[in-house]
């Protein structure tokens, strides 16, 4: 069981830490079309999410798939600006989960768990299981996604529920923010320059 607890906080604190600020702004962006009643929705987007960036963790993990430290460090603040930019276009009235969201969150948790790996493959050991850490490790980021998702849908509830904010301007708003952050993420890894 302390096995468990040492990875589940170390899956945890990676994302809820400083050093998790591009994931958390990653799950808004996922969130930002969304409202309380919604919840459903997105939590299979985080699943989702989590599902991806579990498999390409294990397979960089076991020294299966690795892509260059710099095109990786690129790729995460890109994947969370396409999400952000890619709400702006959503009509209001079409905010369910289609396959076609469930792939791309899917698809970019397998980026983002390309960056995990670097960070997980200094604290395995080869005496302990590494699936056993993997699994703990992952249910830690899920934890912390749901906290994510609770504060953000809770945000929405106030602003949009109670203060009154239409729902298409909440989805503008933080979406735009988040595009602009993940934009500067994006210039400031110097990938493209």
């Amino acid at each position: 069981m302390e096995i468990f607890q040492e990875f589940y906080q170390m899956g945890l604190q990676h994302i809820l830490g400083t050093q998790g600020y591009d994931h958390i702004i990653f799950v808004i962006a996922l969130c930002a079309i969304y409202q309380p009643d919604d919840w459903k929705n997105v939590l299979v987007l985080v699943t989702a999410f989590t599902v991806g960036h579990s498999i390409t963790l294990a397979l960089a993990i076991f020294d299966l798939v690795s892509l260059r430290p710099v095109l990786v460090e690129f790729l995460i603040p890109m994947t969370i600006f396409l999400t952000a930019f890619f709400n702006l276009f959503v009509k209001s009235d079409s905010f369910g989960v289609s396959p076609r969201n469930y792939f791309l969150a899917a698809f970019f948790g397998m980026v983002h768990g390309l960056g995990f790996a670097n960070y997980l493959h200094e604290h395995l050991t080869d005496d302990r299981s590494i699936g056993f850490q993997l699994f703990a490790f992952n249910v830690g980021i899920e934890v912390g996604q749901a906290i994510i998702v609770g504060i953000t849908l809770a945000a929405a509830f106030l602003v949009v529920g109670i203060i009154g904010v239409s729902r298409r301007d909440w989805k503008l708003v933080i979406s735009s923010a988040v595009a602009g952050i993940a934009a500067v993420l994006v210039i400031e890894t110097g990938y493209l320059f």
